[in-house]
C-alpha cells in the first residue's frame, strides 16, 4: 500500500503486524465460509428423513452421499449455524456417590428391567416393558400394549426372559432381578412369581437413576434412533 515493508511500519508505529492486517469492522461472532449454504443444502438433504443425527453421523453421511472430505469440525461448525444441531440434554445430579457395580463377569448373572411411556400423536400411549442382561447386554424379552403397563405383565415378562434363556427350565442358580422402586415391580405377586421363577427381585436406591444407568442409556438410544422420526400418529402403528 505505501510500498515500504510491514515489519518497518509495524516498528515505526509501535504495533504488531497481525493488527495491519486486521479488518476495520468488528470480526463476525462466528467463522464463515463462501461454500457453508451448498454444505447447509448438502446437510438437509440427507437429515431430511434423520433428524435425530449428530454431526458425526452427518458428515458420513454427507462424505458418502456426495464424495467430500469435510471433517467433523466444520460439520458441526455449519449445523449449529444453520439450526441443525442437537440440543445438548444436560441432567441434574443429585451429588451422591455411586459406587455400585453395574456391570457382571458372566451371563445370566443378573437381569435388569424397566418401562418406558411412549406418547401418540393422537392423544394415545403405549407402554412397554423389557429385560435386558448386565453382562451381555441381550433385550430377552419385551412386553409392549397400548395402555397402562401393569404387574401380570411384569410376571409375563419374567417368564418371557426365563423361556428366552432357559427355554422350559428354570434357572440353576438364582438370577438377580434389578428394577425401580415403581409397584409393579413391588407388588407381592410379582416378588411371589419372581420367586418361583429362581429370580431374585432387588431395586435400586431412590433416585439414583445411574444405579441402573445401562437401561437408561438403552432408553435414551431407543428414542433417539427409532422413536424420533417414526410413525406415532396410533398406539397400533407404534405397536406394529
Amino acid at each position: 500500500m505505501t510500498g515500504r515493508p510491514l515489519t518497518r511500519i509495524s516498528r515505526v508505529l509501535g504495533i504488531g503486524r497481525a493488527t495491519a492486517y486486521r479488518e476495520r469492522g468488528p470480526r463476525a461472532r462466528r467463522y464463515h465460509r463462501r461454500d457453508d449454504a451448498v454444505v447447509d443444502a448438502q446437510l438437509k438433504a440427507v437429515l431430511r428423513d434423520r433428524g435425530s443425527y449428530g454431526y458425526r453421523r452427518a458428515r458420513v453421511l454427507v462424505n458418502r452421499a456426495y464424495g467430500m472430505g469435510y471433517n467433523r469440525k466444520r460439520i458441526q461448525r455449519v449445523m449449529r449455524l444453520t439450526g441443525l444441531a442437537l440440543a445438548v440434554r444436560r441432567r441434574r445430579r443429585n451429588g451422591r456417590p455411586h459406587r455400585g457395580v453395574v456391570t457382571m463377569p458372566g451371563s445370566n448373572q443378573r437381569w435388569c428391567s424397566d418401562k418406558m411411556t411412549i406418547a401418540c400423536w393422537n392423544g394415545e400411549i403405549v407402554e412397554l416393558v423389557f429385560a435386558l442382561d448386565r453382562c451381555d447386554r441381550e433385550a430377552m424379552a419385551v412386553v409392549a400394549e397400548g395402555r397402562s403397563i401393569g404387574g401380570a405383565d411384569v410376571r409375563r415378562l419374567m417368564r418371557q426372559s426365563v423361556f428366552a434363556r432357559f427355554g422350559n427350565e428354570r434357572p440353576t442358580e438364582p438370577v438377580q432381578w434389578l428394577s425401580d422402586n415403581e409397584g409393579i415391580y413391588t407388588a407381592l405377586e410379582t416378588v411371589v412369581a419372581a420367586e418361583q421363577l429362581n429370580l431374585t427381585p432387588i431395586t435400586t436406591p431412590v433416585a439414583s437413576p445411574e444405579s441402573n444407568g445401562m437401561l437408561e442409556a438403552f432408553v435414551n438410544t431407543l428414542r433417539r434412533d427409532y422413536l424420533d422420526g417414526a410413525d406415532l400418529s396410533t398406539a397400533a402403528a407404534v405397536l406394529e
